[in-house]
């Protein structure tokens, strides 16, 4: 994949990279189009596909995670990606006898709250392989979703702090004709709980009905515990967080207004579902 990449440099051609751990769907191959965008005809779009041990914790789902390589590839052959990247874990975390892959890159300000709290190891996992993936693709351009709000930021900021040579683009999340997010773990909903997990786009249209209609910023305190009360009258739902915080910094805020951002991270059953918006 590097050497390909190098040969594509060489001959003045734009690379677009979009990174995914597999299990696509229509939210993935609106990156890819972003991807076209971004590097036109002439330009080549890579796919990478891999499940990232790393940013699994304890007790999550890496084993059980939705993989189909051949359905991925039949989706990417269609949508006109250039190159599927698949490598297996060996290659991107090698070990040699008597030594193992210690070799770790952390954001320390953004990958501490939401997703960083209720996951500690999770983000020090995803740069770590995003840096290691564009060090390989060597792309010009990289695009994420909207929907992994923090991650994106987390990633724009390791791309600035460690002078990589490439834009990010984040392109807007993808969402079901109800409403929910496009996710990969959507694949885990049934019955019942397909329907209850759209209470998550719910829950943030609420918080912008309210924001809207009050004519001075809104106690983040109580408008979080309005959030929790709707989305636990669902039978299957637990909240794990509900956060407000200026959109780039992601610094919290305690009063909530027009331009704050929303994420929120819910139990369905089992299924951990996350969505995010700017109220």
């Amino acid at each position: 994949m590097q050497a390909l990449a190098r040969r594509w440099r060489r001959a003045g051609t734009r690379i677009a990279f979009v990174p995914t751990m597999g299990g696509l769907h229509d939210g993935h191959l609106s990156l890819v189009r972003r991807a076209r965008k971004a590097v036109g005809r002439g330009g080549r779009i890579v796919v990478s596909l891999f499940v990232n041990p790393a940013q699994f914790g304890p007790g999550e789902d890496f084993t059980k995670y939705p993989r189909d390589l051949r359905g991925d590839a039949a989706l990417c052959r269609a949508a006109g990606v250039d190159v599927l990247f698949a490598p297996a874990a060996a290659q991107m975390y090698p070990r040699s006898p008597g030594v193992a892959f210690s070799t770790w890159i952390t954001e320390e300000t953004l990958s501490r709250p939401m997703e960083g709290r209720s996951r500690p190891v999770h983000f020090r996992g995803v740069t770590t392989v995003v840096a290691k993936l564009l060090n390989i693709v060597l792309p010009d351009v990289a695009v994420f979703g909207a929907k992994d709000w923090q991650q994106a930021a987390i990633v724009h900021r390791m791309v600035r702090d460690l002078n990589f040579p490439l834009k990010i683009i984040v392109a807007p999340t993808r969402r079901e004709p109800d409403g929910l997010a496009m996710s990969s773990r959507n694949q885990y909903l049934t019955g019942d709980r397909r329907r209850q997990a759209v209470v998550l786009s719910r829950a943030i249209a609420s918080a912008r009905q309210i924001v809207r209609a009050s004519r001075r910023a809104v106690d983040a305190t109580r408008l979080r515990k309005v959030l929790i009360k709707l989305i636990e009258q669902q039978p299957d739902a637990r909240v794990d967080y509900i956060e407000f915080f200026h959109p780039e910094t992601l610094v919290p805020a305690t009063r909530v207004a027009r331009g704050t951002h929303l994420a929120l991270a819910v139990f369905v059953g089992k299924t951990r579902l996350i969505d995010n918006g700017r109220l």
